[in-house]
């Protein structure tokens, strides 16, 4: 039995029920539903026994809150690049080709552990938790909660609309130097900036153009859509990219640079990974194929 807190009742007149009592002196416990999830776990314990929802706080009582009895997690052994990792929250570099989470081994959720040290806070997830995806063949920067109160800040941050995200993409065609796309994806506003970073002739489809994206809504594959309704689909994208667009084994998008403030601090943070070398090492390949042929 791994025991993650304790509480003895100090003394006092108490009119209180466990269910309402908990949520006050667990760190962990950060809601009144998590305090439920936790007694019909069997992991709250009043003087060495299992609580029920019905138990009546008294003076002297010792409440311990206990680590349920789970299965380990299957670590997957993948290396990934640390962006940034404190006791609170840590940010990665994802990898193109995995998946955030789900019901499979290879997700970086699985990773995480293997990659992350242990958090010392008091209320220290049992495996850290990423607090947004990332598409599998997008990579890019990926934020990880390692305590309960980071996720829930992060989560509101999200939900507030106050953490900023960048891409970088390549798309096929010649894009205008800066724009604003605002079509709904899914019945929903979606509004997405751009700005043209480089551009270079193409044999097929005339230019190719490496774009930085700002996305002010947070729709499912906004940024995909979006570039595909305007006539400039991502190079590599296999669901939304016509079939005369030219392909490429994975798809030319990265999440490049994101600002929030800490979770703990309030500070605010930018946190940077780089364009990923493939993207501008294709555009110098087919600008030369492009001059060679064309002379």
């Amino acid at each position: 039995m791994i025991i993650l807190e304790k509480h003895i009742v100090p003394e006092g007149e108490y009119h209180i029920r466990l269910q309402e009592y908990a949520g006050t002196v667990f760190e962990k416990l950060q809601s009144r539903s998590a305090v439920k999830k936790c007694i019909a776990k069997k992991c709250i314990l009043i003087d060495g026994e299992i609580a029920e929802t019905s138990n009546w706080i008294k003076t002297g009582q010792l409440i311990e809150l206990i680590a349920p009895n789970t299965n380990p997690k299957k670590v997957f052994q993948l290396q990934l690049e640390m962006l940034y990792e404190d006791d609170s929250f840590a940010a990665i570099n994802k990898p193109a080709g995995f998946p955030t989470n789900g019901n499979y081994y290879k997700t970086i959720e699985n990773a995480l552990p293997y990659n992350l040290k242990v958090s010392s806070k008091t209320d220290a997830l049992n495996f850290p938790k990423p607090v947004h995806r990332l598409d599998n063949p997008t990579s890019g920067i990926l934020l990880v909660a390692k305590t309960k109160s980071a996720q829930i800040n992060l989560h509101n941050q999200f939900e507030a609309k106050n953490i900023q995200k960048e891409y970088h993409a390549v798309v096929a065609g010649k894009l205008p130097e800066s724009g604003i796309m605002n079509s709904d994806v899914n019945n929903q506003i979606a509004i997405t900036e751009f700005k043209t970073i480089n551009q270079v002739q193409a044999l097929q489809n005339e230019y190719l153009t490496l774009v930085r994206l700002f996305p002010k809504t947070g729709r499912t594959h906004q940024l995909r859509i979006h570039l595909s309704e305007l006539g400039f689909p991502i190079v590599g994208d296999k669901l939304y990219a016509p079939r005369n667009v030219m392909m490429h084994k994975g798809l030319f998008l990265a999440a490049t640079n994101i600002q929030l403030l800490h979770p703990s601090t309030q500070e605010s943070i930018t946190i940077s990974a780089a364009i990923p070398r493939k993207f501008n090492s294709y555009l110098a390949r087919e600008q030369k194929r492009f001059t060679k042929h064309s002379v």
